[in-house]
């Protein structure tokens, strides 16, 4: 299989670690160097919110090596894998690649073992694409960072009685990660969900598991807490926007609750003067598990859990694509075709 592959290739890159700009070029298809590469064809591929800019905003977390190549999810094919790995010539697989090696914008990508599940058959390739980083930062912010219990997913009593003490509150429910924390700490039994989204988007979220839904446009997370504090104050946070949606998540947060961002570290925006203690205020980075991943991938299945697919676009229109991420409209994600196959 290997002897058919092209010597070049069709990819994204960014014009320098200094610029956001993106140019459509070609580049020799890489070769596995490390004892966990897969190099996997691409068939779709999807961009994350702020991807361009860690380079400027994070210069010591990208190596100076790495070959800036945009969109870290990917669903693709297998064409060449270690014989220690789980995978094998012709498997449908996904992942998120991790941050600091060059991403799925191409035609060909290397991908660790370690970072790949197979994609559960009811899934599409853009489907497929759009899952990875949503699901997994999703899943590590409920069940490992944060307080919900796993296990209540699959039944267990025990997990889903803890779970149903526990409230919890989604900022940007209607986007990429915050529509997987909805459906899998509702899924998980928990005792309420609370969805912070525009109002036009009320309806998706509450399909997904949502029982509250707080309009943003019309109120802040701060005012809604302090109308009834005692009623509203939720166990769990989840915050995907930081800034002054995060602090206001310091008022809807019970003394002793816990506090979770992908976005700040939440003691940065603590209001002045705050004394309320939590349990646990964490920022996090998302580990790109395959073990996690082949466990969401058995919910999809199971027609328990779906993706959220805001739009598709063609590898030539990446420019739009990135536009649409950018304008913090997208009602999930945004996912770029990268094979006619997508």
């Amino acid at each position: 299989m290997a002897s058919t592959l092209p010597t070049t290739m069709k990819t994204l890159l960014q014009a320098s670690r200094d610029s956001t700009d993106v140019i459509l070029t070609t580049a020799p298809v890489p070769k596995p160097t490390h004892p966990q590469d897969v190099l996997v064809r691409v068939h779709a591929a999807a961009p994350c919110n702020g991807e361009l800019r860690w380079a400027i905003d994070f210069p010591d977390s990208v190596p100076a090596d790495k070959v800036l190549v945009p969109c870290q999810d990917l669903a693709g094919t297998v064409v060449t894998a270690p014989e220690t790995s789980n995978f094998a010539p012709g498997d449908r697989v996904y992942c998120r690649i991790e941050a600091n090696r060059a991403g799925a914008a191409r035609e060909y990508a290397l991908p660790r073992a370690g970072e790949l599940a197979k994609i559960p058959p009811s899934l599409s390739w853009i489907e497929a694409a759009a899952t990875p980083l949503s699901a997994l930062t999703a899943w590590q912010a409920l069940f490992v960072q944060g307080t919900l219990d796993a296990r209540g997913i699959h039944g267990d009593a025990d997990a889903r009685s803890r779970n149903g003490q526990i409230r919890v509150l989604v900022t940007g429910a209607a986007g990429g990660v915050g529509s997987w924390v909805v459906q899998l700490a509702a899924l998980a039994g928990a005792k309420g969900v609370v969805a912070v989204c525009a109002g036009d988007k009320a309806e998706a979220v509450r399909q997904l598991g949502a029982t509250e839904v707080v309009d943003y446009r019309s109120t802040s997370v701060e005012s809604w807490a302090a109308a009834d504090p005692a009623a509203r104050e939720c166990d769990l946070i989840v915050d995907m926007l930081g800034g002054k949606t995060l602090s206001g998540c310091w008022a809807a947060v019970k003394t002793g609750g816990a506090l979770i961002s992908i976005n700040t570290p939440p003691d940065m925006v603590k209001p002045e003067g705050l004394k309320k203690e939590v349990s646990k205020s964490l920022f996090f980075i998302v580990e790109p598990l395959g073990t996690n991943l082949a466990e969401i991938g058995e919910l999809i299945e199971a027609g328990k859990v779906r993706p959220t697919v805001d739009s598709v676009w063609e590898f030539e229109d990446f420019t739009k694509a990135f536009a649409r991420l950018e304008s913090g409209h997208a009602k999930g994600k945004i996912v770029i075709k990268v094979s006619g196959e997508a």
